[in-house]
């Protein structure tokens, strides 16, 4: 059973999510890696919330409808000058990503459609004595077709040096997440990573090759127009198509525009190119879209782009050698 907290951080964190749209529905103790005492927050938008019968302190199990999750070291400073900004932005995205059929579902450049999960924050220095910081979690591929206990999955080891965190404002999830989940799925775009039934954690390196300091920004992907829109008809043929029986998915997400190296008012405009030319539907506020018949049409399409993109992740051998036919 949760343990409800009365904690500073929990007060803050309540305020913060209002102002955010959204609600706090659940606080309790937990524990990140090895063990650190955290403060995890089960968080719905708050219209939500106000719309169903949420009791005081429910298992994260019991909360209905549309939900996210943050943890943060027990006792963060949530009001630190350094922190106020980057954490009211990550609470705002959240409420608008939880407007998603599957708010935890991201899509690749090469067309895997993933989820992810069980991801355990705050970072911890590496036990083996390297000079990093890591984090773990999974990205599980989501085709709409296996069971949710027979998913492929790629159990996730994120790393980042120490001196490479101290762009980070702190090692925690709201000023981290973003950049964790494009560089999985970066690693999945270089065929780097491996989704399986079972296995090792990866290693997902972050490095500074993905951040340029000249610019104070991550930068993942060079993408041109052609990639930016298949990417964004994918994102909503799963997220809205598969998952989401035609509901409008988020289509000027931040995180994407990073992921893309691009700016959120492209993706918008991009959108708009592909609703001119029948794909989409985009909503009044031009930041939601959904998929016409003639994107859903295109489903044999978007499975055999998803069957080669897990292809790629797949490692390959020289038969031969496989074999014992050639010298070593």
């Amino acid at each position: 059973m949760a343990i409800a907290l009365k904690t500073a951080l929990s007060d803050q964190m309540q305020q913060l999510a209002h102002e955010a749209g959204l609600q706090v529905v659940q606080a309790a103790e937990a524990s990140g890696f090895n063990g650190v005492a955290t403060e995890l927050f089960t968080l719905m938008p708050a219209a939500a919330a106000a719309a169903r019968d949420v009791t005081a302190e429910p298992t994260a199990e019991q909360v209905p409808g549309p939900r996210t999750t943050l943890e943060l070291s027990a006792g963060f400073d949530v009001q630190h000058h350094a922190f106020v900004k980057p954490l009211h932005d990550f609470l705002v995205e959240a409420a608008k990503r939880l407007r998603n059929p599957r708010p935890d579902l991201y899509v690749t450049l090469g067309g895997l459609p993933i989820s992810m999960e069980e991801w355990r924050w705050p970072f911890h220095l590496s036990t083996s004595g390297a000079d990093t910081y890591i984090v773990h979690g999974e990205a599980r591929l989501e085709d709409g077709k296996a069971a949710a206990d027979a998913r492929l999955r790629a159990k996730v080891s994120a790393s980042m040096t120490v001196t490479f965190a101290e762009v980070v404002p702190a090692p925690e999830q709201p000023f981290a997440e973003s950049f964790i989940y494009n560089a999985v799925r970066k690693i999945f775009d270089q065929g780097q990573l491996e989704l399986v039934k079972s296995g090792n954690r990866q290693p997902v390196p972050v490095t500074t090759r993905y951040y340029s300091s000249k610019q104070s920004r991550f930068i993942f992907n060079d993408t041109d127009a052609q990639q930016r829109a298949d990417f964004l008809a994918s994102k909503v043929f799963w997220c809205g198509g598969i998952f989401g029986g035609g509901a409008p998915v988020w289509i000027a997400d931040p995180r994407d525009a990073q992921y893309l190296n691009t700016t959120v008012a492209d993706l918008q405009q991009t959108a708009h190119l592909l609703a001119t030319k029948g794909l989409l539907t985009l909503q009044p506020d031009g930041e939601f879209a959904g998929g016409t018949q003639a994107l859903t049409s295109r489903h044999a399409e978007y499975e055999t782009r998803m069957a080669e993109a897990l292809a790629f992740t797949r490692p390959t051998f020289n038969e031969e050698m496989r074999s014992g036919q050639t010298n070593m």
